[in-house]
């Protein structure tokens, strides 16, 4: 037994060594970006929402190259699933909501 927790203890100190550069680094930018926006920055999310109806209306969508396009999709992809994400814990599981009264989970023999 101790033999176990001995190699554990040092393949967990190891690993710990190896990743936290890499944790560092993540924090570094989790920091930045995963912040909401400040107030300051409210005029420019009103341009860019600004640009993107000039962008519709104009059809200037179909100027973008084929890899700013496949950015774009990336980033709808991301909004849609952390979309997803908060309504999953947000009712508390992957299946509808528990409206009390408005199912019965008992069994009927």
């Amino acid at each position: 037994m101790a033999k176990v927790v001995t190699a554990l203890t040092s393949k967990s100190s190891q690993l710990w060594v190896a990743a936290r550069p890499k944790l560092q680094t993540a924090w570094k930018y989790a920091k930045v970006e995963l912040r909401p926006p400040t107030l300051r920055e409210l005029p420019e999310v009103q341009n860019g929402i600004q640009k993107l109806i000039v962008s519709a209306q104009t059809g200037g969508y179909r100027k973008l190259t084929v890899k700013e396009a496949w950015l774009n999709t990336l980033v709808g992809a991301e909004i849609c699933f952390w979309f997803f994400a908060g309504e999953c814990i947000g009712k508390g599981g992957l299946i509808g909501y528990n409206i009390p009264g408005a199912t019965n989970w008992e069994l009927h023999f």
